[in-house]
Formats: structure tokens, C-alpha cells, sequence
């Protein structure tokens, strides 16, 4: 069999294919290092929560995100049935529905960029995004510890 081409070899063509996908698999958010990362409020909001989030992450990729808030007694804010009535009450919305929205877009997106925000939880969105965004800076460095953010 002759050349593949007028100036590589079979050797050449495959090395510089062996780069090529290489170079492509690493833009997939390889920078990110495998463990579990958290980003939380530095203080708790006026209405007595600390939200955070918690990013898992295998193989450079975003496998898992936790997005809640506790209030100073450690009780989760998706648990507590009255806020949840409340806030459905008054904004149409409550925190187990835009939890979910957002972490499965940040999951999709595998980073916060086109993260979409949901009418009547947009503190809530401004709040995923900075805390998201700390968590995976956390990923990048490979620092497990969690970073406090202050709003």
C-alpha cells in the first residue's frame, strides 16, 4: 500500500490523528479532578437558610450535583413542607422544582453556562450559579475543603 498522503506516513498520519482526539477529549471539562466539591454561603440569608451546592465529579465529568439549603438547626429547605406551600403560594414556584431544574441543566451543560433562570426563584439562580461556579473552581484546583462564599 502506498502513502496516504503526498508528505505523511501510515506513522505520521496516526500520531498526528492520536493528538487530535486527545486534544478533542480534553476540552470536555478534563481540567475538572474526580472527588466531591461544595461551595456554601458564608452566612445564613434573611429568611434563616445557607444554601450550598455539591458537585461530583468521574472521569473529568459532572456526574452529580446537590443543591440545597439548611437552616442553623440543619433541617434541608427541600424538606420543610410549609416554605414549600408558602413560596408556591406566592411565587408559583418551590425549592424541589428548581432544584431539580437547575442542577439537571448544570448536569446537561456540565458548567453553568446556558443555566436558564425559573420565574419567581431567581435569588435562588443568582445564588446556584456563584456557588456552582465556586464548587467547580474547587474542582479545577483538586481543593476538597469547602469555600464559603460571601453575597
Amino acid at each position: 500500500m502506498g502513502k496516504l498522503c503526498i508528505h505523511c506516513s501510515k506513522k505520521q498520519i496516526l500520531l498526528i490523528s492520536c493528538v487530535v482526539f486527545c486534544l478533542a477529549c480534553a476540552g470536555n471539562n478534563s481540567t475538572l479532578k474526580d472527588g466531591y466539591y461544595t461551595a456554601e454561603a458564608a452566612q445564613f440569608d434573611e429568611h434563616g437558610w445557607k444554601e450550598y451546592v455539591t458537585v461530583c465529579v468521574s472521569d473529568g465529568r459532572i456526574i452529580l450535583i446537590d443543591y440545597n439549603a439548611f437552616n442553623p438547626s440543619g433541617f434541608i429547605k427541600s424538606w420543610d413542607m410549609n416554605y414549600m406551600r408558602m413560596m408556591n403560594a406566592s411565587d408559583g414556584i418551590y425549592p424541589n422544582a428548581y432544584v431539580r431544574f437547575y442542577k439537571e441543566q448544570a448536569m446537561s451543560n456540565q458548567g453553568t453556562g446556558g443555566v436558564e433562570a425559573l420565574s419567581g426563584a431567581t435569588n435562588s439562580y443568582k445564588t446556584f450559579i456563584v456557588l456552582t461556579d465556586a464548587a467547580l473552581e474547587n474542582a479545577r484546583l483538586g481543593l476538597t475543603e469547602t469555600r464559603l462564599v460571601d453575597f
